[in-house]
């Protein structure tokens, strides 16, 4: 992958203030009738840093994920956002301030076109009415011309120029992921949730993921969560991993601690071994 000349000017433009992300969890527990999903989580993350959250299947990764984002709604304990307390949001509230993500399960509209799909993500930046859109005032025109420079300039990173027109629902696999990506940067957000990014992907698809996502966080210093199954991935790219497993962190640390721990250990693979 070619590398990005510049910063695209939504991130060029951002002050430290406007890129701030710091999130705090704490105690959160969730239960779905008798089932405990997640219990008395507490995890911090930083402005700028790169997280992953890896964990057997059902460990309550997702269900980590959906409470921050505002699909469920915890119990018990707090979320934080920049020192407010944004436990109850809703899921378009929290978009609005700043928390976008990406979906185990791509929920993009297959009928529509790659560049259709992205435009949809900046309407929360849309600073007119209906009555101005139905006139089509030079000042709609001028915003949508805005919009639309923002989303050349995602499309040029992500390499996407060749299938802008294309209908999402004719794209292979890897494709989509990648515009889902595209889509959830286009709503700027300061905290990016990637859930399974690189699943149903080939090898080279994750290469260029890997390539994206790794400038994202270095070169626009975007603050990611990353909830990923492939360890080689999540052990070169993050720079702190969370291990979940049947909803309680098991341990937190760098790749390297993590991967030597014992708790972590039994809860992949039942014997004293290293992850390989």
């Amino acid at each position: 992958m070619k590398a990005f000349r510049g910063k695209p000017s939504i991130f060029a433009s951002r002050s430290p203030e406007g890129r701030r992300a710091d999130l705090e969890v704490e105690k959160l527990t969730l239960k779905f009738g008798g089932i405990t999903a997640l219990s008395s989580i507490d995890l911090s993350v930083r402005t700028g840093e790169l997280i992953a959250i890896i964990g057997p299947n059902g460990a309550g990764k997702t269900s980590f994920l959906n409470c921050i984002t505002g699909y469920y709604k915890p119990q018990e304990g707090k979320i934080s956002f920049d020192g407010s307390d944004v436990t109850r949001f809703s899921t378009h509230r929290l978009t609005r301030i700043g928390i976008g993500r990406t979906y185990q399960n791509i929920e993009l509209f297959p009928g529509m076109t790659v560049l259709s799909n992205m435009l949809l993500a900046r309407h929360i930046h849309c600073n007119y009415h209906i009555g101005k859109a139905s006139l089509f005032l030079k000042s709609v025109q001028r915003e949508e011309v805005r919009h639309r420079e923002i989303l050349e300039e995602l499309i040029d990173f992500l390499e996407i120029q060749s299938i802008r027109k294309h209908l999402v629902g004719s794209l292979p696999y890897g494709l989509r992921k990648r515009v889902e990506l595209g889509r959830a940067l286009a709503l700027e957000p300061r905290l990016l949730v990637l859930d399974e990014p690189f699943a149903g992907m080939t090898l080279e698809e994750k290469e260029d993921m890997v390539r994206f996502i790794t400038e994202l966080n270095e070169a626009w210093n975007q603050t990611i969560i990353l909830v990923e199954h492939d360890m080689s991935i999540v052990m070169s790219i993050s720079k702190r991993v969370a291990v979940f497993d049947f909803g309680v962190k098991i341990a937190e640390g760098s790749p390297d601690f993590v991967q030597n721990h014992p708790q972590v250990i039994k809860a992949y693979l039942g014997e004293s071994s290293a992850i390989e």
